[in-house]
């Protein structure tokens, strides 16, 4: 038979000399064969440039090898969004390795109607949501429903979801620690919304340390606002009508970091020199701004993929023993504090150096 000719399973099962049953596992990935067979069946996969039939085989196992990802609701402020294309890039890369197709849905489909149709509609075998305002009644109907999900970031009222999450807390207290070692008394904070767990964390561990050294951060030093540029240059020019003005600013974003530069410089002011900004997430802007932005890094790229292996491994997991009952999985990531130019001083790793929970990346 030449070679890229079509074949069938029979054939394959015929030429390596084992049953078809044999073959399907492994094309399938799963156990129950033996390493010498596994090489011999696949060698004659390759020789023969066998493509699996992805249709037959989600007729088969009644899954589509396709898994939906979930983004806000806004389209284009999704795409454009570094953080989101970090994180799709991070989903694709995972589907691409495991041979799952993906589709992508805006949070406004999300509407009683769109939960049926997710569910029901046999579109996808899961869900990756990479967006906590997609909000709690739909994550529960999710789970009530047993449809698989991940959901990158936290839900803390939520212990039975799956989830994975970078250590917000963590990164929050290393850019406090920071500040406080280059000397800085007024210190701000720009947070996230308060119905977000990442920024509710990010919040807590800066707050937290501050109280820990012995500082108030006082209510008008603390300006909730969305976790994009605009908002981040809005939250600043309050911040700026503050009397006295803060030393430092830490936002909890490198959008809302980069917008509250902006602020600062419209106001005739200039970074680091007058006022000090720290943001978080450490997007690729983050370096080419002026100044280079220190940042505190969450693995964004990273988070995408773990949670869609997860969902994948859930997915397969199921398939082998549908009766199983999985234990909700939590997976927390460490952040890392990137030192740049937007905070005053670029640490020396020399004489006395702050306590922090992992050591800082000068770049």
């Amino acid at each position: 038979m030449p070679k890229g000719a079509a074949l069938t399973l029979e054939q394959i099962a015929a030429l390596a000399g084992v049953s078809r049953a044999t073959v399907s596992r492994v094309i399938n990935d799963q156990p129950r064969v033996s390493s010498e067979t596994r090489q011999r069946v696949l060698a004659i996969i390759r020789e023969r440039g066998y493509h699996p039939n992805v249709a037959a085989r989600s007729l088969a196992s009644r899954r589509t090898q396709t898994i939906g990802l979930i983004i806000p609701s806004t389209m284009y402020a999704s795409i454009g969004s570094p953080y989101y294309a970090l994180i799709m890039h991070g989903v694709t890369t995972a589907c691409e390795q495991r041979r799952y197709s993906l589709m992508l849905s805006p949070a406004t489909m999300l509407t009683p109607q769109g939960y049926e149709r997710i569910i029901h509609s046999g579109t996808v075998d899961g869900l990756v949501i990479s967006t906590t305002s997609v909000g709690k009644q739909f994550l529960s109907w999710l789970h009530a429903e047993g449809f698989p999900f991940v959901l990158i970031g936290r839900q803390p009222d939520m212990p039975d979801i799956n989830t994975v999450a970078a250590d917000y807390e963590q990164g929050g207290a290393m850019a406090a620690q920071h500040l406080l070692w280059l000397g800085y008394n007024r210190i701000a904070t720009i947070t996230g919304p308060s119905d977000h767990g990442g920024a509710v964390g990010r919040r807590n561990g800066f707050l937290d340390t501050l109280s820990q050294a012995g500082r108030f951060c006082p209510d008008h030093y603390i300006v909730e606002a969305p976790f994009n540029m605009q908002a981040g240059q809005e939250a600043m020019r309050r911040l700026l009508a503050a009397d006295p003005i803060p030393e430092a600013v830490f936002c909890a974003s490198d959008e809302m970091a980069i917008g509250a530069i902006r602020a600062i410089h419209e106001a005739g002011l200039h970074v680091p020199s007058d006022i000090a900004v720290v943001g978080f997430d450490d997007i690729p802007m983050a370096r080419s701004i002026e100044p280079p932005l220190t940042t505190v890094r969450q693995p964004i790229e990273r988070m995408g993929f773990a949670a869609t292996s997860m969902l994948i491994d859930i997915l397969e997991t199921r398939t082998l023993n549908s009766a199983m009952r999985l234990e909700p999985q939590h997976v927390i990531l460490p952040t890392e504090l990137v030192i740049r130019d937007s905070c005053g001083q670029k640490l020396r790793f020399q004489g006395q150096q702050p306590a922090m929970t992992t050591t800082p990346t000068v770049d």
